[in-house]
């Protein structure tokens, strides 16, 4: 059985529990539409990515 060789300390595991924590999601307002999105995404909207057209626009139903 694996045991720790020596105590973590609270400074240590306070480290390592930080990325636990719950976070808002970061949006970016596109320059293009002025709505927000998510970086590194696609605007679905739009359907373009680093200004170049990846998908076909959405059509509005």
């Amino acid at each position: 059985m694996a045991v720790p060789k020596r105590k973590v300390t609270r400074m240590k595991r306070g480290f390592r529990r930080s990325d636990d924590a719950l976070r808002q999601p970061t949006y970016v307002e596109d320059k293009e539409s002025g709505e927000l999105r998510r970086p590194h995404h696609i605007d679905l909207k739009t359907g373009m990515y680093r200004g170049r057209q990846i998908l076909e626009p959405k059509e509005d139903i």
